[in-house]
């Protein structure tokens, strides 16, 4: 059909646009801009628009409905409906275009296309509306293998990573660094926390409340902030710290806190660097009183090489009532952060949170020797963190050991 209508371009005068007004709505039916229909019939962007969208009254002009769809009134459903499966077999025995009748219907084309495409009669390819209803009915429920069952290999290194404790987007990091040609290797950490919440299918073995940091399926209010206690002589706040540490430009500025135990009676030390995000774990088998605080950090502290012990950032806890004596050992300056703002202590925070993930809250601290601390700091600095590009905690570590020596 040739849309060229309007070869004379005059004012039509009191003539109505009877035939225009029909190809302009079948070339908008048919996918065409309202602006390019319109060009194509001959006549102005306005009086197209004015078709589409209809006008009100006038003191020259009488209202005019705009075009509208002849969709079923009753609301929109992500699915076909059994009535529009109707519309579309009437409609094609009348030969009529697939885009016609998804402007009919309020459809996408490709929707139309992709219905008649999987709906319709295997043999005959003729389109029956209540087969092709009954076709999609028993489609929908789609029991698919997911991509981590269907590919062992995949499924075990997920697994190793959960084993690990790694979180799903670390596993999802790692397998694009490790296999960076190869596709099927590859998964969304949606995918990794659907597997885990759909037990039932079995694929990952590990139970939810393990596998998540949180230990829990559901998020709950942060917890208030404990009262700090008052200051302590001879401290030096965090404002006055060297720009130096707060870029992480240098490495050797750590991060300190203690995770408390059962009943507030037992706790274990936590060393963070800025840098690295490398972590060394103090025990505290006899209590956290600041002798005995002062005591297991200048041991922690003592095997670092110099340039790797140049400052210690603590919050405002009585267990850091020695910090000039620790200073004098370590040669370290101690620096406290400001009453109840832990994010001055972000890598600290961060760690500690995974740490509840070996020692959840209620824990007997008392209990954990020193080599069980060792092997909870080596795995923890196995992990690998955004923030270091994906690379370790043990990795970044170690470089910086091998410069010294």
């Amino acid at each position: 059909m040739d849309f060229e209508i309007r070869k004379d371009r005059s004012r039509p005068g009191g003539k109505r646009l009877v035939r225009e007004r029909a190809a302009y709505l079948d070339l908008v039916c048919k996918g065409v801009s309202s602006r390019e229909a319109c060009r194509i019939v001959g006549v102005n962007y306005r009086t197209g628009k004015r078709w589409r969208n209809g006008h009100h009254q006038t003191r020259h002009n009488r209202a005019v409905p705009p075009i509208t769809s002849v969709a079923p009134p009753d609301g929109r459903s992500r699915y076909l409906r059994e009535d529009e499966r109707i519309h579309i077999a009437d409609r094609r025995r009348e030969k009529t275009s697939i885009r016609q009748i998804a402007a009919e219907l309020g459809r996408a084309a490709s929707t139309i296309s992709r219905e008649l495409r999987r709906n319709a009669h295997p043999d005959s390819g003729d389109y029956r509306p209540h087969a092709a209803q009954a076709r999609a009915d028993a489609r929908r429920p789609r029991p698919k293998t997911s991509k981590i069952a269907a590919n062992p290999e995949l499924c075990r290194a997920v697994q190793a990573g959960l084993d690990r404790k790694w979180s799903p987007e670390q596993i999802v990091r790692r397998l694009r660094r490790d296999f960076p040609d190869r596709p099927e290797m590859r998964v969304t950490h949606e995918t990794i926390y659907h597997e885990l919440y759909l037990q039932g299918r079995g694929q990952l073995r590990r139970e939810l409340t393990q596998a998540l940091r949180t230990g829990r399926a559901m998020r709950r209010p942060r917890r208030q902030a404990q009262q700090r206690t008052p200051r302590m002589p001879g401290m030096v706040m965090i404002s006055d710290r060297p720009a130096e540490v707060a870029d992480r430009a240098v490495p050797g500025h750590w991060e300190g806190d203690l995770i408390i135990g059962k009943d507030n009676r037992t706790a274990i030390g936590t060393l963070v660097e800025r840098a690295t995000r490398y972590t060394m774990l103090v025990h505290l088998p006899d209590g956290r009183t600041p002798d005995r605080v002062r005591d297991a950090l200048i041991h922690t502290m003592a095997d670092l090489p110099t340039h790797l012990r140049r400052s210690l950032t603590w919050d405002q806890g009585s267990e850091m009532h020695r910090h000039q004596e620790f200073s004098l050992a370590t040669d370290m300056q101690v620096y406290f952060c400001d009453p109840h703002s832990p994010w001055q202590r972000g890598s600290n925070e961060n760690t500690n949170g995974l740490l509840r993930q070996y020692f959840p809250k209620g824990t007997d601290l008392s209990v954990c020797d020193t080599d069980h601390l060792t092997t909870v700091a080596v795995e923890l600095n196995g992990r690998p963190r955004t923030t270091l590009d994906w690379d370790t905690p043990a990795e970044r570590f170690a470089k910086l050991l091998t410069q010294a020596s």
